[in-house]
């Protein structure tokens, strides 16, 4: 291994598996299933645009792991995982959104097939692609064994990045560089902000030199003027106008690894009060980097820009970032750490964070964010090279 077009080194998946096992057996679960497109990914490589129906990887204490989906959906797996054909197992369309049958009934058979019938087995309760009706047959398919939360176990151990990861978020990141400075170079009065998104869209796609670029797992966010009161509005086709500011929170992405990258632009002169707010989020984003250390807390970090916003009289209360790296729709976040004044998690080198502390006010918003890397020694590093500013054009 690695086989097929699997990304990774065959030393880079054993590490992960192996940390995935250790957490396993801390836990006393005797076999994982995964069904998070991102963790799918992280174990073997599979890379595929299917993740609307029922699949996941079957991780046990021995062994490669098994990829299980749709049956059409094998070749898929066998392109892009590491595992041997044997590790891959397919359930007839029969099952696909079927009023009779259901695809964790053909998992449950495997699972029993393999010795786990009795296992206490991991399941991801907290996901957007475990359903209730999923957990509810696979129990009744399976009355003998234990069913354990293993909600974010995988995304765990995602957390700090290796050096073949980084290299790819770097990649990422210098996408991300050159879509910001796109939309803020065409960013003008008349501009319909559809046509503009499609050129941020084509740019990612286009990659930089010779890094070709994946799509993000959330699309562009662009919102403009009062709408820009509002953190997670996409676009319309409406123009933009002198006198609205728009922030565009965008993300290149390299082979499913991201690096977000927030800016503003306002068209005409800004008003005060915003030049002012886009000062103090800087000086909170510096104060936050310098806090960013091996061996210092999330809250830390929080606590740094909260400082810096609170001189200049903002109060904001939301979480501050999140971790990222590889991900797949609906989020590029890992869910596990959060950059907020409660959140004590300890900060060790390879983290990756997208530091996103947006302000949103009454009628008007502004981000200015940045990837960054937690280092060895000395502060965090930030991938993107953007200047740091409320873009103002004249």
């Amino acid at each position: 291994m690695p086989a097929g077009n699997a990304p990774f080194s065959a030393a880079e998946y054993d590490r992960r598996i192996a940390i995935t096992r250790a957490e396993m057996a801390r836990r006393g679960i005797d076999v994982l299933f995964t069904v998070d497109p991102s963790n799918q990914a992280w174990l073997t490589g599979y890379d595929g645009w299917s993740f609307y129906v029922h699949q996941g990887v079957i991780l046990a204490q021995e062994g490669a792991p098994v990829w299980w989906g749709r049956f059409q959906d094998a070749n898929g797996a066998r392109r892009t995982v590491w595992m041997t054909p044997d590790d891959i197992l397919g359930y007839a369309d029969s099952y696909v959104q079927s009023d009779s049958c259901h695809p964790m009934q053909d998992l449950a058979g495997h699972l029993k097939a393999r010795g786990f019938e009795r296992a206490r087995i991991g399941v991801e309760m907290e996901n957007y692609y475990y359903s209730a009706k999923a957990h509810a047959v696979l129990c009744e398919e399976m009355p003998a064994a234990t069913f354990v939360d293993a909600t974010a176990l995988v995304n765990w151990q995602r957390g700090p990045k290796s050096e073949e990861e980084i290299t790819f978020i770097r990649r990422a990141a210098r996408i991300s560089e050159h879509i910001a400075t796109l939309a803020i170079e065409r960013a003008e009065p008349g501009m319909r902000k559809n046509e503009l998104v499609g050129d941020i869209l084509q740019a990612a796609c286009y990659g930089v030199d010779d890094i070709w670029g994946d799509y993000a797992a959330i699309v562009p966010l662009t919102p403009s003027g009062a709408d820009a009161s509002a953190p997670h509005l996409t676009w319309n086709g409406d123009e933009m106008r002198r006198g609205e500011a728009t922030f565009f929170e965008l993300s290149g992405c390299y082979r499913r690894y991201h690096a977000p990258l927030c800016r503003s632009v306002h068209l005409g002169p800004a008003p005060q009060k915003m030049l002012d707010a886009s000062e103090a989020l800087t000086a909170g984003l510096e104060a936050g980097l310098e806090a960013a250390r091996a061996g210092n807390r999330a809250c830390d970090i929080a606590n740094a820009l909260g400082a810096e916003l609170a001189r200049a009289g903002i109060e904001r209360g939301a979480r501050c970032g999140y971790p990222i790296g590889l991900s797949y729709p609906p989020d590029w976040g890992e869910r596990t750490v959060s950059l907020r004044s409660t959140d004590e998690t300890v900060l060790v080198p390879g983290m990756t964070f997208h530091f996103m502390p947006g302000l949103w006010m009454e009628d008007w918003g502004l981000e200015t964010t940045e990837t960054i890397l937690i280092r060895d020694t000395g502060p965090a590093e930030a991938l993107c090279n953007v200047p740091r500013k409320l873009f103002v054009k004249d």
